[in-house]
């Protein structure tokens, strides 16, 4: 059976695929190794090889180094990656959408997650503007809102941003939900010499529980009744809770719900797919941040309880999940969060632990609940 571990030479050899596909090529250039990985998805004999998503991070990967070389062999299925130097600067990339279908796909949140642990490491500031989905696959990517919530602050406290230069940012600047996309997504982050130890194990109380619901051609009153059973959940909990709406239609311009005090995304508008979603962030006394968030189910049916019968039912006759359910599915989320106690949630483990590794040799600590099956893979890289 062949070894899904690396081999001792420096090159760093995989055998398994596709598997951690990001990580490896972030090890690979943080660490100046090459890579090679083999029989990526050798026994799909419909799609083997490399999918459109990952091309295109490779394709963005190049575009951010310089000398980075890139070998596929003819089937896909084999990858030689020797990396360059990471450069920076002002970058633009569109991201595939896979078209109705969403198959060969992925949303801009997929590509920032990866790109996220190198930004802080080239030679000049980075400035990324990627077009894609922003909205509507929290199930399986993260969305730009949860990334500014949740990963952009844990970069400020590892020291990427002083006094001398601002902060990491991330900003919608057109939202697009799926499968269509046609978001629109601005990523800023300076560079840094050194990163700071993480200090992260007293959690505190939690004081305040601030959120968003977003809707891209929905009618504004979904909006505001995600909010209004987001918040009959949460009360329970504490007084202190503030969730505003962010409507969105295809006019061109935005409709402002109850508490709307975002102005910055979007006279352009919004894509031309419907999409619902809602992030909660909530903040403790020692200035912890734990985030969750949901994007609507389409493909919730009443009329059946019997899965077979729900899988053969026509499209027209399934209906998406009410905006009650998915308000109150996210808080649930985020009261399951704050009860592990974890000084980051639970989608945020992996980048924590890969910045400690990358940290000064002054020990970081941090505190964790149950790691994620991502997390524990990762450990394992």
């Amino acid at each position: 059976m062949a070894s899904n571990k690396p081999s001792s030479s420096r090159t760093l050899k995989y055998n398994d695929g596709a598997t951690q596909f990001r990580l490896r090529l972030i090890v690979s250039l943080l660490s100046s190794r090459p890579l090679l990985l083999r029989n990526i998805r050798s026994d799909d004999l419909d799609a083997p090889g490399l999918h459109e998503h990952e091309a295109s991070f490779l394709r963005l990967l190049d575009r951010m180094t310089n000398g980075t070389k890139i070998e596929i062999n003819a089937t896909g299925t084999q990858l030689r990656f020797k990396p360059g130097v990471l450069l920076g600067g002002e970058i633009e990339h569109d991201c595939p959408t896979g078209g109705e279908s969403g198959t060969g796909g992925r949303s801009v949140g997929w590509f920032l997650e990866g790109i996220l642990p190198l930004a802080a490491f080239g030679k000049e500031p980075l400035q990324l503007t990627l077009r894609g989905i922003t909205d509507g696959t929290s199930d399986v990517d993260p969305s730009p809102d949860y990334l500014s919530a949740s990963f952009v602050p844990l970069m400020i406290k590892l020291g990427i941003g002083n006094d001398d230069t601002p902060p990491p940012s991330l900003r919608v600047t057109r939202r697009g939900a799926a499968p269509a996309g046609g978001g629109s997504v601005e990523f800023y982050c300076p560079i840094v010499k050194e990163l700071t130890p993480l200090e992260l194990v007293d959690f505190g109380k939690v004081k305040r529980v601030r959120g968003t619901a977003v809707s891209c051609r929905i009618p504004p009153s979904s909006a505001a009744r995600v909010a209004h059973a987001a918040k009959g959940v949460m009360h329970r909990l504490l007084p202190d809770v503030w969730i505003h709406t962010d409507v969105h239609s295809g006019s061109g311009r935005k409709r402002k719900g109850a508490g709307d005090r975002t102005g910055d995304a979007s006279a352009a508008g919004c894509g031309p797919s419907p999409g619902l979603g809602v992030l909660l962030t909530a903040t403790t006394t020692d200035g912890i941040c734990l985030s969750t968030e949901c994007s609507m189910n389409h493909n919730v049916s009443s009329e059946s309880s019997n899965p077979y019968q729900q899988q053969n039912q026509p499209v027209e006759r399934r209906q998406m999940e009410l905006p009650e359910d998915l308000g109150k599915r996210s808080a649930t989320l985020l009261l399951h969060e704050i009860h592990g106690g974890g000084c980051v949630d639970t989608s945020c483990q992996s980048f924590a632990l890969l910045m400690m590794c990358l940290t000064p040799e002054d020990v970081s600590r941090i505190r964790l609940w149950a790691l994620s099956q991502y997390a524990g893979v990762s450990l394992r890289l």
